[in-house]
């Protein structure tokens, strides 16, 4: 069993994909795929199946990983031992889901790259609710959530900003044009809102049948641009975070409806293992985030002022 065999194992399980494993390995796509075919003939199971075009890990590729990560951490201690920290190097896999990938984190990795051009920067887009167990998979350095505070023995949780949900809907809406509504304006229209188990639809149904409400119609979808283009054109009543409405509202392609949400708490958070040696590539990339999303605030609390 050969070292570099288990740093391709690894990058294969965070991309899930041995094209890309390859472009981040600098290999060509048959030397990965001999490396993953030697290392499971010597463990004798196999470590990836084939589901159609989707590559997942099996159960034993699972165990393995959660095995690996652990010396492979040990071994990136070591050579940080001996290096100048001024000039780290490897590699950092990130996750989170669809709308913290698109709003909260492009400006954190620009200014990680910027510090530390050399690391390689694996970001895997994971449904909210998957997100914590890749972190005890191994899967992943480092996590950010979009729910409820979280608490965990096993996970540090750093709370960056608290965001907040509204409801838009196009500036021709029926509601729009109210300057107060009450909870009977609601009746008959349709929600756009992600799908079920997503945590914050979880706190959207919650709202609703704290006042005796089970019986709304909804448009449900994966991703908030479909929801936003959907509420654009007049489908219905988007929830949503304001992170992922600006620009719209901007354009004036969307309108904030005058309806505060109570009881609503819901934090951008950053989470990582507890047990995991936070190497110097982990701890720059968390000051990275703690410095971006700082700015944004300070940024945002000043035009508030105007």
């Amino acid at each position: 069993m050969e070292l570099r065999q288990l740093i391709t194992f690894r990058t294969v399980a965070s991309t899930l994909n041995f094209s890309r494993a390859a472009e981040v390995l600098n290999y060509v796509p048959s030397n990965v795929t001999m490396q993953i075919k030697a290392l499971e003939d010597e463990l004798g199971v196999r470590l990836f199946d084939r589901l159609g075009k989707q590559l997942v890990l099996t159960t034993a590729g699972k165990r393995f990983l959660t095995h690996i990560q652990s010396v492979l951490d040990k071994l990136d201690e070591a050579r940080s031992v001996v290096h100048d920290n001024e000039n780290v190097s490897g590699t950092l896999t990130v996750s989170a889901n669809e709308v913290l990938c698109a709003y909260r984190l492009p400006v954190v990795f620009h200014l990680f790259r910027s510090r530390h051009p050399g690391v390689r920067l694996i970001f895997r887009s994971v449904p909210n609710q998957q997100l914590k167990q890749t972190l005890f998979e191994g899967a992943a350095d480092v996590v950010f959530m979009l729910d409820e505070p979280i608490r965990s023995s096993a996970l540090a949780v750093e709370p960056l900003v608290e965001e907040t949900f509204r409801f838009f809907a196009a500036p021709d809406h029926p509601l729009s044009k109210l300057t107060v509504l009450h909870l009977e304006d609601f009746h008959g229209q349709v929600f756009l809102t992600n799908e079920k188990g997503c945590p914050y639809r979880t706190m959207f149904d919650r709202q609703f049948e704290k006042k005796g409400i089970d019986s709304l119609t909804y448009l449900e979808f994966q991703n908030a641009e479909a929801i936003k283009q959907c509420a654009i054109t007049g489908i219905g009543i988007a929830f949503l975070p304001e992170m992922t409405t600006k620009a719209e509202v901007e354009r004036g392609e969307l309108v904030a409806l005058p309806w505060q949400i109570p009881d609503l708490h819901v934090y951008t958070q950053m989470l990582w293992h507890k047990d995991k040696w936070l190497s110097p590539i982990i701890l720059s990339f968390i000051e990275a985030a703690r410095e971006v999303i700082a700015i944004e605030e300070e940024n945002k609390s000043r035009l508030s002022l105007f």
